[in-house]
């Protein structure tokens, strides 16, 4: 058990002691001069004699001792409790979340994507003591977050999951499963699940196999189907048209329950159709509550006994002492008793008008953020405005006046100048919620400026605050899109400026040289004969029959199996 301090910096500030020793001697050394200089020494000493230098060295001892004692308490002193042992029960949890195109149809509102990512996201909270894995699939599958008990993190890698987050389109759920596989513990052959949610559009056969390896490895699978048996659209994201095949034929995707069911009847687990997210996350929670769980035990130092509050504590007495102690000798006891209601008055008087000033100007920033408030919901912002200036100018450290300044600015079209309100109002805010909205309406004013970039920082930010705030997810999904889009078009632009000039280099390079000297070439007579030149012809003709055999052969052996991309 070692004693630390949780804010180090602040020790910093025990530098200003040698300073404040240095003038504490500067001031004896100037009282010496300053004696010297008055006159007759007997006569000096006489008018001073009340004065009592030990008791001023004790006022000066007792500030600097409340100093040093200040900046500990900021530094907030601590001790570990001890080695505390953690036991927890859960198991490990590995999601599969198919991402491929055909889960943006919409038989499921607003599409099957998103509402399949509402539905984990409400289990993921259910799953307190349990490990949680995440894997997205679509043509090939990919590790997006590894076991972890941060379920925070859990959510967030969960909230960006769309269907470019992996370029290769299909669904291969086969290597969705064997990635969930790597992911746990080998030595283990109990205490794991896999949670695979899809529509079923298996666009490979290997998946009954790998979940059968699974189970014999004693991980449990269960399986959610997500759609519509009847089936639905695709809109092409890029073209806002409904997605066809490679013969024109408009795209149908339709839930495959017989494939889902069959895999979680290998892996030994149940299968859910998702029709209400509250209603699925209760069936699956209850699933994996009943599944075997182990105990893990582990060494925590989390917990600190704070000491800060006694070192205030003496801080503060310290000061008080200091103001009741007299500079004067001691005398009579009315003498006495009249000096101390003197100092008493006058430390009651100063308290009092300190308060008083703290209540006015806390009074004063109350005031201007109401009248600021008023004028906002009156739409005239320009008052807004001054307003919230007048009460951050009054109280810089007031957060919710330099918040609410950057929502007037942003209406006033001062997007600039709103993102300064609310960087501002991030350094003075302490509460994780308030420093959560600020990011989040930082992102609003960014995104639509079009600084996509660090909208999308911002509202990441939010999220590592809020992991609970909905709208920060979803408005950091469109702005990745966004951006997504934007490189796109970037790209595009610069492949077409490129290309009138690759076009004019290539018929430059293809012209003849004799073209170019509007020279007219010279015909040269024929070397062939007329039946030499008949003879080529067949020969030629020959050659491609042939290969047009080889073609008709590779086609008829080509499997029927049509490529997908969704």
């Amino acid at each position: 058990m070692k004693f630390s301090f949780q804010h180090t910096e602040y020790l910093f500030a025990l530098a200003a002691i040698p300073v404040m020793l240095l003038l504490y001697f500067f001031v004896l050394y100037w009282k010496k001069r300053t004696i010297k200089k008055i006159g007759d020494a007997n006569l000096v000493k006489e008018m001073i004699k009340n004065h009592s230098p030990q008791k001023f060295a004790l006022k000066f001892v007792l500030v600097l001792a409340a100093f040093a004692l200040g900046a500990f308490a900021l530094a907030n002193p601590r001790l570990p409790k001890g080695v505390e042992q953690v036991s927890r029960n859960g198991i490990d949890v590995m999601i599969a979340l198919d991402v491929s195109k055909s889960m943006l149809a919409q038989d499921v509102k607003p599409n099957r994507l998103e509402r399949a990512k509402q539905a984990l996201g409400k289990l993921i909270d259910k799953l307190s003591n349990d490990r949680v894995g995440i894997v997205v699939f679509a043509g090939r599958a990919y590790l997006q977050m590894p076991l972890t008990g941060d379920h925070g993190a859990a959510k967030m890698y969960l909230g960006s999951a769309s269907t470019d987050i992996v370029p290769t389109q299909g669904t291969v759920i086969s290597d969705a499963l064997k990635m969930c596989y790597a992911s746990f513990n080998a030595k283990e052959k109990k205490y794991k699940a896999v949670i695979l949610i899809s529509d079923g559009e298996d666009h490979d056969e290997g998946a009954l196999k790998t979940a059968g390896e699974m189970a014999e490895n004693g991980i449990i699978i269960n399986t959610v189907g997500i759609g519509s048996p009847q089936g639905s659209t695709i809109m092409d994201e890029l073209t806002n048209q409904e997605k066809k095949d490679v013969n024109g034929n408009t795209v149908i995707t339709r839930l495959n329950e017989e494939e889902l069911r069959s895999i979680a009847g290998k892996g030994n687990g149940s299968y859910q159709l998702f029709t209400n997210a509250d209603e699925l996350v209760t069936k699956l929670d209850a699933q994996l509550a009943g599944m075997d769980q182990r105990t893990v035990t582990e060494n925590s130092l989390i917990n600190y006994k704070y000491y800060f509050p006694y070192f205030l504590i003496l801080a503060l007495l310290f000061m008080v002492a200091e103001i009741f102690i007299s500079e004067r000798k001691r005398v009579s006891n009315t003498q006495l008793a009249v000096g101390r209601g003197i100092q008493q008055k006058a430390f009651l008087l100063t308290v009092a008008v300190c308060m008083l000033s703290l209540f006015s100007n806390a009074q004063n920033d109350k005031m201007l953020i109401k009248k600021g408030n008023e004028a906002y919901e009156k739409k005239e912002y320009d008052n807004a405005v001054k307003s919230y200036q007048q009460a951050a100018s009054k109280n810089p450290a007031n957060s919710t006046a330099q918040y609410n300044l950057g929502n007037a600015l942003y209406k006033n079209n001062k997007t600039d100048e709103a993102v300064q309100a609310y960087d501002e109002a991030l350094t003075k805010a302490t509460s994780k919620e308030d420093r959560s909205k600020s990011y989040y309406n930082k992102g609003v004013v960014l995104q639509n400026n079009k600084k996509l970039p660090e909208c999308i920082e911002a509202y990441k930010n939010a999220l590592k605050l809020n992991p609970q705030d909905e709208d920060a997810r979803l408005n950091l999904q469109k702005a990745l899109q966004q951006q997504k889009e934007q490189q796109k078009k970037e790209n595009k632009d610069k492949k077409e400026e490129k290309k009138p000039k690759d076009d004019k280099q290539q018929k430059e390079k293809d012209k003849p040289k004799d073209e170019e000297k509007n020279e007219q070439p010279k015909p040269q007579p024929s070397k062939l004969t007329k039946q030499d030149a008949e003879e080529k012809l067949k020969a030629l003709l020959q050659q491609e029959k042939n290969l047009q055999d080889k073609l008709r052969k590779v086609n008829s052996a080509t499997s029927a199996k049509p490529e997908k991309d969704w």
